[in-house]
């Protein structure tokens, strides 16, 4: 914009002046921008001030509620005069705005960290929550959903952070005991919290140690212990024909193959070779690869199937995605089974992991060697598959049968190099 039409007025004030907008009005007169001077030392300091339809600051109101603009201008000038004449504070609009930015900053930065310190346990469970539910299962949110709701916010949702410690969760701990959830429940509902802990660290809101890294975990042994023998697998299998082919072919494949449910549900096209008889299974719980062996009758289920493209689920769930869990049908023919009939024990009730123990201890009872079993479920440590070895007694027999063997043979040839030796 041309700044020829520009033309200073003086005011009644000494060192203040203003000049009028060419078309902007402010009320029934011109708009104007008024501008303050003074000398120091020889030296001319001049400053803009603003235009008169300017806001005044709420700071200068304060004072004086009914403070005009031109009013405002003076206090300016005074203060930029006398912080010119001390040396200190700002002393010009320039160093005004630059001394507000920066103490708009500090006030930012107080209240972050006011907020971080003051962040409580249900502010972050409810980001980390968004987060779970997109990356877990719909079992496994909901499970961490109804632990939080039921257990976890009473003990110490309202707790900011950096308060909870670890007597807090001692008392959940209790409170989950006396109420009789099992040590297994109670470990979970101490991960969650770990979990929102650790996120939290992550993203830079919390700094300190996670509290549940000084909790002792309840102990307690929650493999499950239930197989099923070859009649009741073969009639899981028959009533499963009869209402669910596809639950009826996971269910089989997880029998002969060993894999988990999410391994199941996770197969491509590609990942299967019925020719060379083996399944690929891709980002297991062990977290990585591993081969699975396709059985007869595998290779009879895999080709009654119409084969898909390579990136196509063999059992793909609504809109082709991949399912969470297996179908309802499953624990409906459980149920009329009766497998579950009277028993409280979660371990000895059959669900569909079942199956995976199922294949572990049908192969030891059979003779396989455990370091096979181990290979065969991918276990990253023989310790998890040595909770099957009291299925083969008969080969623990059969080997105190052939040390038995072996210590007899040295006797008889002692005694028969014994009978050698002269008088």
């Amino acid at each position: 914009m041309s700044t020829k039409w520009i033309k200073w007025t003086k005011t009644a004030h000494k060192g203040l002046r203003y000049y009028e907008h060419p078309t902007r009005k402010h009320g029934k007169k011109k708009d104007r921008y008024y501008a303050v001077r003074f000398k120091i030392d020889g030296k001319d300091y001049s400053y803009g001030i603003g235009w008169w339809s300017g806001r005044i600051p709420d700071e200068a109101l304060k004072n004086d509620p009914d403070m005009g603009f031109e009013d405002y201008a003076l206090t300016q000038r005074k203060l930029y005069k006398a912080n010119v004449k001390a040396g200190t504070g700002p002393r010009s609009p320039k160093e005004k705005r630059e001394v507000e930015r920066q103490n708009r900053e500090a006030e930012e930065i107080r209240k972050a960290q006011e907020e971080k310190e003051n962040l409580t346990f249900t502010q972050m469970w409810e980001d980390y929550f968004l987060i779970a539910k997109e990356n877990k299962t719909k079992r496994a949110w909901q499970s961490e959903e109804g632990l939080y709701n039921h257990w976890i916010k009473p003990a110490i949702g309202n707790k900011s952070l950096r308060v909870i410690s670890p007597i807090h969760l001692e008392r959940l701990k209790k409170n989950m005991a006396d109420a009789g959830r099992a040590a297994r429940s109670i470990h979970y509902a101490l991960a969650v919290v770990r979990q929102v802990f650790n996120y939290a660290r992550n993203i830079g809101l919390y700094g300190g140690d996670n509290p549940v890294s000084k909790v002792k975990k309840p102990t307690t042994d929650n493999r499950r212990l239930r197989f099923l023998s070859h009649e009741e697998a073969a009639r899981l299998l028959k009533a499963l024909a009869l209402k669910s082919t596809e639950c009826h072919d996971m269910t089989l494949i997880s029998l002969h193959a060993g894999l988990r449910f999410g391994e199941v549900a996770g197969l491509t096209w590609g990942d299967v070779n019925i020719d060379n008889g083996l399944m690929t299974l891709r980002d297991t719980k062990a977290g990585r690869n591993r081969m699975a062996y396709i059985t007869q009758a595998i290779k009879q289920v895999l080709e009654a199937k119409t084969q898909g493209n390579n990136g196509e689920l063999v059992f793909p769930g609504r809109a082709g995605k991949r399912k969470s869990s297996i179908s309802n049908t499953f624990d409906q023919v459980v149920r009329e089974l009766g497998f579950n009939e009277g028993i409280t024990d979660p371990r000895q009730k059959v669900v569909f992991h079942t199956c995976r123990h199922t294949f572990a201890s049908w192969l030891v009872q059979a003779g396989v060697d455990l370091y096979q079993v181990k290979a065969l479920m991918g276990h990253s440590t023989i310790s998890q598959t040595e909770r099957y070895s009291h299925l083969a007694p008969g080969n623990l027999r059969n080997a105190v049968r052939i040390f038995e063997e072996d210590i007899s043979s040295h006797v008889i040839n002692l005694e028969n190099q014994l009978t050698t030796f002269p008088g």
